[in-house]
């Protein structure tokens, strides 16, 4: 835990996807992640369309106490987002906590995606793009950049460890399956990693 200690509290996360992309399984993953590391987790889905291509979302809670809350979340420390499209569709940054976590599956940049105003308060090491259906292409032969989206979350926030995030998803998939989405976690983590590296060096200038 570490840094982290002090942060031991309730933390909630929203994950924006559409239907096929596994945005549910995102959450119930990303639940078994921190339940593994000895935390309380929790993973629901909103209760909406799960036709292929519609706009789904999935919430999940950590805490270090039992999480008693049940309702939707309406004021997440953490946003991701597995679908670019939706930026012009849905509400998503709804009630995000002032300096909250946004991760983005997307090739481009916040400026290229016409986030540079709305993100101008937040801490650079808040903002995260990552390619991860590009990723998945790569790793599984699918364009299913869930498990690649953990990975990343995993380095952006410190929460839960990139081992974790493994064995979650080895928990969640058949092994040959479970292994490529494990690379495509890892290769993500890494790319966020990098990222965030570039992002100190920049401020260091």
């Amino acid at each position: 835990m570490g840094a982290h200690q002090e942060e031991a509290r309730l933390f909630q996360i929203r994950i924006h996807g559409r239907g096929g992309q596994g945005v549910v399984t995102a959450a119930e993953m990303l639940s078994v992640a921190a339940f593994l590391e000895g935390r309380h987790a929790q993973a629901f889905p909103s209760f909406g369309s799960e036709r292929t291509g519609a706009p789904v979302v999935a919430y999940c809670r950590l805490d270090d106490r039992e999480i008693r809350l049940r309702e939707p979340i309406n004021e997440p420390d953490a946003i991701i987002i597995q679908d670019p499209t939706l930026l012009n569709q849905v509400d998503v940054f709804g009630g995000l906590v002032p300096g909250g976590y946004i991760l983005i599956n997307t090739t481009r940049t916040f400026e290229a995606l016409g986030l540079a105003d709305f993100v101008k308060g937040f801490p650079p090491d808040r903002l995260h793009t990552v390619p991860a259906t590009e990723i998945a292409m790569k790793r599984i032969g699918r364009p299913l950049p869930n498990a690649a989206l953990l990975g990343a979350f995993a380095a952006a926030t410190g929460l839960i460890s990139l081992e974790s995030v493994g064995k979650a998803i080895r928990e969640k998939f058949p092994v040959k399956i479970a292994e490529a989405n494990i690379l495509a976690a890892a290769d993500s983590f890494k790319h966020v990693r990098r990222e965030a590296g570039a992002t100190e060096n920049a401020q260091a200038d």
